[in-house]
């Protein structure tokens, strides 16, 4: 009886301690700061190579060409309606 009680102890403390563990980490993601740079990180991926470190041109082009047609859209509006 000793000998159960003492494994059902252990297993109780092993999943404190991974409840512990998860709640940290659920902590970490969740910091308004740890967002931040996460979501910094995935910009500046889609734009430069993580493991070159070269700029994704394509990409780069991409959101170039996004700016200057709204820019050209917005013009043609600006000038039908004046």
């Amino acid at each position: 009886m000793t000998n159960e009680m003492s494994a059902l102890e252990a297993e109780m403390e092993e999943t404190r301690e991974r409840l512990a563990n998860t709640i940290d980490q659920l902590v970490y993601r969740a910091h308004p700061k740890t967002i931040v740079n996460r979501q910094v990180a995935d910009i500046k991926a889609h734009f430069v190579d993580v493991e070159t470190g070269q700029p994704r041109t394509d990409n780069i082009l991409k959101v170039v060409g996004g700016v200057v047609g709204t820019i050209v859209v917005l013009a043609v509006i600006r000038k039908i309606v004046n």
